[in-house]
């Protein structure tokens, strides 16, 4: 039997886009005969995978998965809206989304063992079998020392599935049942409001000298003088913080209070400080772009063909 070197697998891979073990079988069963190799993965169905790589994966699923002070979240892309309420589909990413909570990035994971193969392996024969280009895109983990991550799925589809997927860790030594509550009022506030950064430090510098200057240059251009124009733009950097930064927000659950405010409210209640100390939200599909097709005319176009 004929040796099996990674670079024939990888010119395998990039023939006929399947995953790295599903080439290696290939392989192994042909006695490194690359052209059979390739006859034998089309007679298993794997091959297609290559024919559905080059189309857009905007739809699909985001999944949410806590337990206690870790959370993850996840999202898998796939072609169609009809994919992410098939139960398999859904099955399939509770999985990955479990497996996920063992890792710390999408490389990680991707290589990450489900039942013998790589996540990115399964992932392969799952466009085989479910017939659509599928792929990971992103995830994070989120833990603390002591506390909770709290999870919460927006619209969801299924338990933990949907389109929005909002983690939000809590650092305290406060009961489960009151970082659970204020957790998700946070975690839906997250979900509608869209916060770029947790709080004022975590801006990014060139961020906040972005919008000073293009600040002070809308102040002058109305015809401030640049002192007035300097002061102008503190007033409206305080209102920019209040627009991106989490903690600065009105909270949508008590518009008399921050988001800061309400953690500290809840805290207290509980009778020990909470410490909101990360967050996370996916949005499916976000920044993805996506194109623009005549649905009606691809379906009558596949049923008269």
């Amino acid at each position: 039997m004929a040796d099996v070197t990674a670079s024939m697998v990888k010119e395998l891979r990039a023939n006929t886009g399947v995953g790295m073990m599903d080439a290696k079988k290939a392989l192994v069963a042909n006695d490194g005969d690359m052209e059979k190799s390739v006859d034998w993965l089309r007679t298993q169905g794997l091959s297609k995978a290559e024919k559905k790589a080059g189309r857009t994966a905007a739809e699909g699923l985001v999944g949410v998965v806590t337990e206690g002070t870790t959370g993850s979240v996840v999202e898998i892309n796939s072609e169609t809206d009809f994919v992410s309420r098939n139960e398999e589909f859904q099955g399939f990413v509770r999985e990955i989304v479990n497996v996920a909570k063992t890792v710390d990035s999408v490389e990680a994971l991707a290589a990450a063992d489900l039942g013998g193969k790589s996540v990115e392996d399964v992932i392969t024969s799952k466009i085989a079998t479910i017939g659509e280009h599928m792929s990971l895109r992103r995830m994070t983990t989120l833990k603390v020392p002591e506390g909770a991550v709290v999870g919460y799925v927006h619209s969801a589809l299924a338990d933990g599935l949907g389109k929005i997927g909002v983690l939000v860790a809590l650092e305290s030594s406060a009961s489960d049942d009151a970082l659970q509550v204020i957790g998700k009022q946070v975690a839906m506030h997250i979900a509608a409001s869209n916060p770029r950064f947790l709080g004022k430090g975590d801006v990014d510098a060139d961020v906040l000298e972005r919008e000073r200057t293009v600040l002070k240059e809308q102040a002058i251009a109305s015809g401030k003088p640049p002192e007035i124009a300097e002061k102008m733009v503190d007033g409206r950097i305080r209102k920019f913080y209040e627009e991106i930064c989490l903690t600065e927000q009105t909270f949508i659950m008590d518009t008399d209070k921050t988001v800061a405010e309400a953690v500290a409210a809840a805290g207290k209640d509980a009778g020990a400080e909470i410490k909101l100390v990360a967050f996370a939200r996916v949005q499916l599909g976000e920044g993805i772009e996506k194109k623009e097709e005549d649905f009606a005319a691809e379906v009558a176009a596949v049923a008269n063909g």
